[in-house]
């Protein structure tokens, strides 16, 4: 009944299996609306967070899911700015990621202030000391530079392209396209290191406190290269797990092994930096003020074992594969890689947020342990209901995959050929 909407040469599943696909995700997104509204209604008291855990899960998945959607603005520097024409197969894709973890992001945060009829006081009242604000103004204005880039995707739709003042405009909002690719990395840069300075200038906290390079804190670099490192490595995942829910070869391999090697680069100068970071804080940082390193590992369950699994097991290891051209060439091997490298930024999210907060700081405090709320999760549990939402009415509706269409007709191509040769032997 929709076969008008999807594109020329798709081939997508029926109607009734496409509704069937989104019935659990609406359900989702359903109780996450409750969730959501019952901390606008009754107040932050539907949580677990308290003056210790002023940041919880939320936060904690937040910074994640920025991280994690660094691959937009990432991929789109390495396409228009640095020129690299294989990643045009993911482009698309990688800014309805970018759009969808972004505007997630403003969505939860929006319940986590607790009063969204005042976030406009964060514009109008700006605190210029604080590097909030300049994350808030970097977040805001990448997002409507995501919601631009957007545009032109929706505007491709066969039926808005038989509407010719629709046409002009998507032609016209595509000249911008590498002003929008500049302005979007400026801005991502910024906010992406000033979430990571936020931690690294918490002197009352002395296991996230860091030594500053300049004006700003180790904190503030390792966070841009962790986003930078990681998104090509969600895009490859998102990729690959797209490739396999729907049956069909979405971009050549080329595409998804350059997405590895650049993340492998990344990934190791960043687990390098890191390492000399940790040693940096263990032998000065943390001495200096009075705190042995071992005593921040000495409650359960953040043990020695978590420095071990940020650092080695999910750093150098998918480094190291990433950074090989034969395990590159193995899809098992890159998308395992690809997922640890995840994993490790969410761990990284993790340690900054929850176990900074969990660890007392004074002789007379004690250890506390924060579980989020079940109103929390569904909270979050919206934002990735509301991603695979949108995620797939732009899969179905949109060419989102350029090569899709190409793909498909040399597959067909190849077949015969390959049936032919085996019925010959």
């Amino acid at each position: 009944m929709d076969k008008d909407f999807i594109a020329r040469g798709m081939q997508r599943c029926s109607t009734g299996k496409f509704l069937l696909w989104l019935f659990p995700w609406v359900a989702l997104l359903i109780f996450g609306v409750y969730s959501a509204a019952l901390c606008l209604i009754k107040g932050l008291n539907q949580t677990n967070m308290d003056n210790r855990f002023a940041f919880g899960a939320w936060i904690f998945l937040d910074l994640t899911v920025i991280a994690l959607g660094a691959g937009a603005f990432f991929t789109g520097f390495l396409l228009y700015i640095l020129k690299m024409k294989e990643l045009k197969a993911v482009i698309n894709s990688a800014v309805v990621i970018g759009f969808v973890c972004y505007s997630g992001a403003v969505v939860v945060l929006a319940v986590d202030v607790g009063q969204p009829l005042r976030a406009w006081f964060t514009f109008w009242y700006p605190n210029v000391h604080s590097m909030l604000t300049e994350v808030t103004f970097c977040i805001s204005c990448y997002l409507m530079v995501l919601l631009i880039e957007y545009i032109p995707i929706v505007l491709k739709n066969r039926k808005l392209r038989e509407i010719p003042s629709m046409l002009v405009f998507e032609h016209e909002l595509h000249k911008l396209i590498y002003v929008l690719a500049a302005v979007g990395t400026f801005l991502s840069f910024f906010h992406q290191g000033s979430l990571g300075g936020l931690y690294g200038v918490l002197r009352g906290r002395p296991f996230a406190f860091r030594e500053h390079l300049g004006i700003w804190p180790s904190t503030f670099f390792l966070f841009i290269l962790s986003a930078a490192a990681v998104g090509p490595s969600f895009i490859l995942l998102t990729t690959w797990l797209v490739e396999k829910i729907s049956r069909k070869k979405l971009v050549p391999p080329e595409a998804l092994r350059l997405l590895g090697r650049v993340s492998g680069m990344l990934l190791s100068v960043y687990v390098l930096l890191k390492c000399v970071d940790t040693l940096i804080w263990m032998n000065r940082t943390s001495m200096v003020r009075g705190f042995v390193p071992a005593q921040y590992y000495a409650f359960e369950p953040f043990g020695e074992w978590v420095l071990f699994a940020e650092l080695v097991l999910f750093g150098i290891v998918p480094a190291a594969i990433l950074l090989v051209p034969k395990l590159r060439e193995k899809t098992g091997w890159l998308v395992s890689a690809a997922a640890m490298a995840c994993c490790g930024v969410a761990l990284n999210r993790f340690v900054q947020t929850i176990q900074t907060m969990a660890l007392p700081t004074l002789s007379f405090d004690k250890f506390l342990m924060y579980t989020p709320s079940w109103q929390e999760i569904g909270a979050f549990l919206m934002v990735v209901a509301y991603g695979v939402l949108v995620y797939s009415f732009s899969f179905r509706y949109f060419e989102l995959f350029p090569q899709e269409r190409q793909l498909r007709i040399e597959s067909a191509a190849a077949k015969p050929q390959h049936e032919t040769a085996v019925g010959g032997r």
